[in-house]
């Protein structure tokens, strides 16, 4: 039976329907939260159309106003030139910025300049005498009513007067934002000029640097280096066993060599060591064939028998021949064993050396990554230059003006019109119209988008209730500095960790019969947080005292081991694939004391095959045992199995949601493909909510003691619907378990 069918939690057994978008009636706190996300399309919106009825209202005809509107791009050389460049501040801006209030007043101040407006005042004197410039500024007005755009208006009772002046408003306008732009555009290229020479230079650098590397230590690839001292590390251990076991057996032969030399000649017949030398046994048969001749004779003839002395010297010359013989049989063995001994201490020795180049080669492995690295940011950042270079040197050739007409006749400056008080009335009309469009449109819009943004509507979607709202950061942090300000004791970040110490509380209280001491975080699809809510759950779990390990299974594309500071040398992959001890590849954290890290090691051809394996169970159980929690990141559900395989060894699954970026299709997927693997479900997280709110802890708290008590769970406690069908039938069986 798999590890998470022995999980009682009723949750682990919950079928999954359709994701509900109908709510059964107008959300107006789902409304609201739409138009504020779309409160810039509803004001683009309101403004066209409010704008739209100013220019159809009727005007009284003695006074006549022209206006004309001028896109600006308020950007500076030196500004267009960072604007790609990496790490620089605007390149964090797609568009350019807003003019701020000083520079809008700048640029108006010139627009209405003496060296700006004396050209257009002499050009109109020739038709208009009575022309001054203090005239023609009297009745010109010029604001900035939105960012990046100039409003011109002039008034007058002469309507030809507004529409000459007018034209030559704009054309002026129009040529001095070409001079301006030239200007930029040469200074940008100094500019240029001036970055690009310190980059070339790093880049030479980097790659000097990196030549001699791979010349001082011999090698083209770290990684390449490593599989070869891997491979001669495993020959040489092999050599050394086979060298042991011929040198044992050596000393074992040796020693009975000895043994039997102690005995008498005659006793030795049979030794199997000494009866496989020739000579040696040629003159034991010589002394034995003497001995028996003695013997037959010593029955016949005296012992001072010419005969007998004969025998006997016989045997006497044979005797030191034995002795050497025997010399030269043990000088044999111990050289030969002195030859093992000594081949046993030079593999030892090449061991040792190449454990010494493995060390050594981590160091080299590092600096060798920061050389990449540094080159790649050289050669990509001096890539921005020359591009930019290039493009400014197209554009200085440029002749059309960088200020464009927001006209609707094809660039024409509009007829002058009229002033009466039915320009106040339609632009009141207008609005109203606008302002209501612009809400119709946001909420389609909305609507088309297919995306969840905030907790609650993820919840009444799945009908699944939250273990955990974790969010967005940089809130939190503006928060923490809000309370520091208030005279607060708070330390940086705190906030945002209490929410994962609330999350591991919810996670507790699941397992109400069956403590939780394994699970697997995945999500749907990528970029939903999964891999930081796994990091940040195990540290809050780690502070709380309990033994946590945090292993990546995201074999695929591994990332834990850079949010934690550890290098991934080895992991997972060599404790399934080469049978080493898992005590000798996980290492302590050092965010926490508490947590431990299980990198991923090498990325295999077949993740698959190593989670499937009967290996990566056993792992998995021994895991579970030595550690008070395991925590699992694997990649992302839809795509891929990996997940689905080691949730069915733990005690359930937590899917993480990315508010703002989840699209319920793709939450629907994954949720079919839950309910059809059988995967047991613990819950989910939301992540990167911008309304965060502590009502999970409460929920589940509630839960829990329902539970415990016996009483029967309330559907619409559980549920902000009490309509829905699929949770009164998962509540039901909670009931009867």
């Amino acid at each position: 039976m798999l590890k998470s069918e022995k999980y009682s939690h009723p949750l682990s057994q919950a079928n999954f329907t359709q994701l509900n978008d109908e709510e059964g009636g107008l959300n107006l706190g789902q409304v609201g939260a739409v138009l504020r996300r779309r409160l810039l399309l509803i004001g683009g919106t309101t403004a066209l159309v409010a704008t739209a009825a100013v220019l159809k209202a009727e005007t009284d005809p003695p006074i006549y106003q022209g206006t004309f509107d001028i896109l600006t791009k308020p950007v500076t050389g030196e500004d267009k030139v960072t604007a790609n460049v990496p790490q620089s501040i605007s390149s964090q801006d797609k568009v350019a910025p807003p003019e701020s209030t000083k520079e809008v007043q700048t640029t108006i101040a010139v627009l209405q300049s003496p060296k700006v407006l004396n050209p257009i005042v002499e050009k109109l004197q020739e038709q208009y005498p009575g022309i001054t410039y203090d005239l023609l500024v009297y009745y010109l007005t010029i604001s900035s009513k939105k960012p990046n755009i100039i409003s011109i208006e002039y008034q007058n009772s002469d309507q030809q007067l507004v529409t000459d002046v007018l034209k030559l408003l704009a054309d002026a306008y129009l040529q001095y934002s070409l001079q301006e732009r030239q200007s930029d555009v040469e200074v940008a290229i100094q500019f240029v000029d001036r970055q690009k020479q310190p980059l070339e230079k790093s880049l030479k650098y980097w790659q000097e640097q990196l030549r001699n590397l791979r010349l001082d230590n011999n090698l083209i690839e770290p990684t390449q280096k490593a599989q070869e001292l891997s491979g001669q590390l495993t020959v040489f251990r092999q050599q050394r066993i086979e060298n042991r076991v011929q040198l044992e057996q050596m000393i074992a032969k040796y020693e009975d060599l000895q043994r039997e030399l102690a005995q008498e000649p005659g006793e030795r017949a049979g030794n199997s060591l000494l009866s496989d030398n020739a000579r040696y046994q040629k003159i034991l048969d010589q002394i034995q064939a003497a001995d028996i001749a003695i013997k037959q004779q010593s029955a016949v003839f005296t012992d001072e028998n010419p005969a007998m002395v004969t025998l006997r010297q016989k045997k006497e010359y044979l005797m030191p021949l034995l002795a050497q013989e025997e010399a030269r049989v043990q000088k044999d063995f111990q050289s030969r064993i002195q030859e093992l001994s000594a081949r046993d201490r030079s593999l030892d020795e090449k061991i040792n050396n190449i454990y010494s180049e493995v060390r050594k080669l981590a160091t080299i492995s590092r600096n060798y990554d920061n050389i990449q690295r540094e080159l790649q940011i050289a050669n990509e950042a001096l890539t921005q230059f020359t591009g930019k270079q290039q493009a400014l040197q197209i554009e200085k050739a440029q002749k059309q003006q960088p200020w464009v007409l927001l006209d609707p006749q094809l660039s024409k400056v509009n007829e002058p019109l009229a002033i009466s008080d039915s320009a106040k009335r339609n632009l009141a009309l207008g609005g109203l119209l606008g302002l209501i469009l612009g809400v119709g449109t946001a909420l389609v819009v909305d609507k088309l988008s297919n995306i969840f943004y905030s907790s609650q509507e993820l919840k009444d979607a799945t009908r699944l209730p939250l273990l955990g709202i974790v969010p967005l950061r940089k809130e939190l942090e503006a928060g923490t500095k809000d309370s520091v300000s208030r005279g607060v004791q708070n330390t940086e970040g705190s906030s945002f960790f209490e929410v994962f110490r609330s999350l591991y509380t919810n996670i507790l209280l699941l397992g109400s019969d069956t403590p939780i001491r394994s699970l697997v975080i995945s999500s749907a699809g990528q970029g939903d947080g999964k891999s930081t809510i796994a990091t940040q759950l195990a540290q809050a779990a780690a502070a709380m005292g309990q033994r946590v390990l945090l292993v990546d299974a995201n074999l695929r594309a591994p990332s834990l081991h850079n949010r934690v500071g550890l290098m991934n040398i080895q992991g997972l992959t060599d404790v399934i694939s080469q049978d080493l001890d898992w005590h000798n590849v996980i290492e302590p954290s050092p965010i926490e004391d508490n947590l431990f890290v299980m990198p991923a090691g090498p990325i295999p051809p077949d993740s698959m095959r190593l989670l499937a394996s009967q290996k990566m169970q056993n792992l998995m159980e021994e895991l579970q045992v030595s550690f008070d929690l395991v925590i699992y990141d694997t990649p992302p559900l839809l795509g891929f199995g990996d997940a689905y395989l080691l949730a069915a060894n733990t005690d359930g699954l937590v899917l993480v949601a990315g508010l703002g970026k989840l699209k319920r299709t793709a939450l629907q997927q994954a949720l079919e493909q839950i309910q059809i693997s059988g995967t047991p479900l613990l819950g989910m997280i939301a992540n990167k909510s911008k309304d965060a709110a502590p009502v999970s802890y409460q929920y589940y708290q509630h839960y829990y003691r329902q539970s415990m008590s016996g009483e029967k769970v309330s559907v619409e406690k559980v549920s902000t619907s009490a309509n829905s069908a699929n949770v009164s039938s998962n509540i039901n069986k909670a009931n009867r378990s």
